[in-house]
């Protein structure tokens, strides 16, 4: 292996390495039993970084009209609140929040039943701190959702 190709396996990162080496990799989700496109294959991740976008910006308007009166530090930290609350909620019951629903994907529990409470607690939680939902897997789940045994699907 001459120095170029050893930078471009760096590069290009372990998986691509590994597939060079012969490694069957697979799509993502294979390893949870899950189809590599249409209804019921994991969330693409510009899709759910949407989601997200979507949900925050919901809780802010929410946070800044009706909690903090026009007062923005107040209603930034408020809107963190807003968004623990809107995610137990919604994905509790109907297993999507309205970011989720608009984008059209779904929470569902890695057996593809819905998600009890307790597991949504533990995913809302650490999707507030942030970090754990910045850090995936090879499928593609951020950490908040391998904790709470959980996956994002297409509907």
């Amino acid at each position: 292996m001459d120095n170029r190709q050893a930078v471009g396996s760096w590069l290009s990162g372990p998986g691509e390495a590994a597939k060079e080496m012969g490694a069957d990799i697979g799509h993502r989700g294979e390893r949870l039993g899950l189809p590599a496109t249409g209804p019921g294959a994991i969330a693409p991740l510009g899709r759910r970084f949407g989601a997200v976008f979507i949900d925050w910006a919901l809780c802010m308007l929410i946070a800044y009209g009706l909690i903090a009166h026009g007062d923005q530090q107040a209603a930034g930290n408020w809107a963190l609140l807003v968004f623990f609350a809107l995610s137990m909620l919604t994905v509790s019951t109907v297993g999507f929040t309205p970011g989720k629903r608009l984008l059209r994907l779904r929470v569902v529990s890695q057996n593809g039943g819905r998600l009890g409470t307790g597991r949504v607690l533990v995913r809302s939680l650490l999707l507030c701190v942030a970090i754990p939902a910045l850090i995936w897997d090879r499928d593609g789940r951020g950490l908040h959702d391998r904790l709470a045994r959980a996956v994002q699907v297409r509907i």
